[in-house]
């Protein structure tokens, strides 16, 4: 199969990247944007099984050292100097302890193994928190790195096993099962290391490695299917974009959308090579095929931008929303033509030159060394049967990488001096913010089991005061709940009242089932868990359960009116049946209104601006209309009113004034991330907290 140029892959290639753009610039209309990653995957896949098959069947030889060097021409210049730059602007934007962070992550895209750093420090590509880090998107390309490093070692062991195209279909195809398999359990199993671990990824990479050995001679002739096989692609791929989103297990069997859909754009573009539908390296229009429009200029322009662009995406709109945390729509397309300009300039400058740069893979080619004679032909002689005995085998010197190795070096040495810079950065104030931060509330710091993970079912209650005590308080609910245990423990040890909590990670008090979106599933055991503490805190008898819950507008605010409305209802009656089940039984209740929610990660924004010379406030506030959830608290309070012997406790004024909410109050941190009460500042509402429940 030719490995010539072929307009209808750089259409793609356009496609892929402008998925990946759309969804993290925040373009709602498409939420499976993020699939154009895997488009490259099979694009990648495709390319280089072509290249290195052509190479044998044309030359005899395979020259490692010059397929390794052409990747490092092609994907290092702009990669190195994506990085340089953007641990640059980082110095005037990131906290000290942002940079000190993020230097690693740098250290690693540099090497081309940032992959593994993510898995190590358990970074969640869909997470809130990763639109903090402005290299998290080089993991796909660490990925591929590895995929190339890894992929001419298969090709020689399907030649060793016995030369011919059957044999090379076996192998990829067994490695591509398994790690499919492997990638499809532990979507579920470990999500982490199915997205960035490169061996659960190389299916979608054998997928294309895999289409280049289908005959597509029988496709010459049949316009009619070729066309119908790419518009297939196309609408899989559309699919991909319009139908995923970051709630489903992904990549897993969800990724067959997008891989599936690249492979057949590519047989049906390589069928019409073969029918010669392709004069002067441009489509014919006669096609009835998607090549023809993947051909236009506009996406031939955008795919050749591509790599450059994919590099700058990223960092441009991570930094703009740490500048102006809420970004406008034209603010944001704002961002999109500046990403644009900086890889047209990438592109020109220093991507396109560097593929020409010869110093990049300096070194003399050493002298012919030659496969041995007829009775012992190595395993590339075998390869496909393309190398009959004796035909010379060339290859380079390691020297010949010394440059691209050295530009590597000089990314890693740059990231690590960085990252020490950053560390000297931080002062006393820095520090506070940071520790601030960190400390747990005192349920969690006793231990950190009082706040039972994902998949416990069974309850936990932890004790906190003295066990004779005269009365008994119950905290009930989620990780909202449990960072009140820090001023009602304190506040119940002065009003002979111990403690018990019942707490378990995401899991409301109010009796609504709910998706998991970290197990991309119902959340079935948070069902399971809440009947069971419910009955065990009856037959406790408390004096008052005390109830807080992530609220239910921080989820609703983006929905369409009628599904908001719903979706509210549906909540009001599992917190009415939650709380007459405690009615019925004889059991007060308290509904502490739940805390703000800020637009950016309240610690990262104040170590920010301290860092920036300037105050929190108003840069890291939040319009109180966005994050007061003012009308889900008036459906709140609706309910509780409704339930005898049941309190509401509201002290949002503690956060909001009229128009703003604040994370950062009386030179505290108020908050530790964007919803949950940091325990220093938690520890000041001990007061009015006993006010209203003692």
């Amino acid at each position: 199969m030719a490995a010539s140029f072929r307009p209808d892959i750089q259409g793609l290639r356009a496609l892929a990247v402008g998925g990946v753009v759309a969804y993290h610039f925040g373009l709602s209309g498409l939420p499976g944007g993020f699939a154009g990653v895997d488009i490259f995957f099979v694009i990648s896949g495709w390319l280089i099984t072509t290249h290195l098959m052509q190479e044998i069947a044309d030359t005899g030889r395979l020259d490692l050292w010059r397929f390794y060097a052409r990747r490092a021409r092609r994907l290092l210049p702009a990669a190195l100097f994506v990085i340089l730059a953007t641990l640059a602007a980082g110095y005037f934007i990131l906290s000290p302890q942002e940079q000190a962070l993020y230097s690693g992550g740098a250290m690693f895209a540099s090497a081309y193994a940032i992959n593994l750093w993510l898995l190590r420090w358990s970074f969640d590509y869909f997470a809130a928190d990763a639109t903090s880090n402005p290299f998290i998107h080089f993991w796909s390309l660490s990925v591929e790195e590895q995929f190339y490093l890894a992929w001419p070692a298969l090709l020689l062991l399907a030649a060793w096993l016995r030369p011919g195209r059957r044999t090379a279909v076996a192998v990829i195809g067994a490695a591509g099962l398994a790690s499919f398999a492997a990638c499809a359990w532990l979507t579920s199993a470990a999500p982490a290391w199915a997205f960035y671990f490169s061996p659960l990824r190389a299916w979608e990479f054998a997928a294309g490695g895999l289409a280049t050995l289908v005959p597509v001679t029988f496709l010459g002739h049949r316009a009619g299917l070729r066309a119908a096989l790419g518009w297939l692609g196309l609408t899989l791929i559309t699919a991909a974009y319009l139908w995923l989103s970051e709630d489903l297990p992904f990549p897993g069997y969800y990724a067959l959308l997008p891989v599936a859909g690249t492979v057949l754009v590519l047989l049906s573009g390589a069928g019409e090579e073969q029918a010669g539908m392709r004069i002067n390296g441009r489509t014919n229009w006669q096609s009835f095929g998607p090549a023809a429009a993947l051909s236009l200029p506009p996406l031939q322009w955008i795919g050749a931008l591509s790599y450059s662009l994919y590099l700058w995406h990223w960092p441009v709109i991570v930094y703009a929303q740490m500048l102006v945390p809420d970004l406008s729509v034209p603010q944001r397309f704002g961002c999109g033509a500046l990403a644009l300009a900086l890889s047209v300039l990438t592109y020109h400058l220093i991507e396109n030159p560097g593929r020409r740069a010869g110093w990049l893979t300096a070194g003399a080619r050493a002298p012919e060394q030659f496969i041995a004679s007829k009775k012992r032909r190595t395993a590339l002689g075998l390869f496909l049967g393309a190398i009959p005995d004796g035909k010379p085998l060339r290859t380079f010197p390691g020297i010949a990488l010394v440059p691209a190795l050295a530009l590597t070096g000089a990314g890693v040495a740059v990231a690590y001096a960085n990252a020490h810079l950053a560390q000297r950065n931080i002062d006393p104030q820095q520090l506070g913010i940071e520790r601030a931060a960190e400390r747990p509330s005192i349920a969690r710091a006793v231990d950190t089991n009082c706040l039972l993970d994902f998949h416990t079912v069974t309850p936990k209650p932890c004790t906190f005061g003295a066990t004779d005590a005269a009365h008994t308080i119950v905290l009930f609910g989620d990780s909202h709940a449990d960072h009140w245990s820090t001023p009602l423990i304190e506040a119940a040890k002065r009003n002979d009242t111990k403690v018990v909590t019942y707490l378990k990670s995401s899991c409301r008090a109010s009796r609504l089932s709910t998706f998991n979106t970290v197990l991309k599933r119902d959340y079935t055991e948070c069902d399971a868990w809440r009947e069971q503490a419910i009955a065990d805190i009856i037959a406790r008898k408390p004096r008052l359960v005390v109830i807080s819950e992530f609220s239910i507008g921080n989820l609703t605010r983006d929905m369409p009116a009628a599904s908001r409305t719903a979706e509210t209802a549906r909540w009001q009656a599992g917190l009415r049946s939650t709380l007459q089940a405690f009615s019925r039984a004889g059991v007060e209740a308290a509904v502490i209104r739940d805390t703000p929610i800020s637009d950016s990660f309240a610690d990262s924004c104040v170590a920010r601006t301290l860092w920036w010379r300037e105050t929190p406030s108003p840069h890291c506030d939040t319009p109180r209309a966005d994050a007061a959830n003012d009308t889900a608290a008036a459906a709140e309070r609706a309910v509780v009113t409704s339930v005898p012997d049941t309190l509401y406790v509201d002290l949002t004024d503690r956060f909001c004034g009229r128009t703003s909410c604040h994370v950062f109050i009386g030179g505290k941190l108020a908050f530790r991330d964007r919803h949950h009460l940091a325990t220093a500042f938690a520890e000041t509402l001990e007061g009015p907290l006993e006010r209203a429940l003692f």
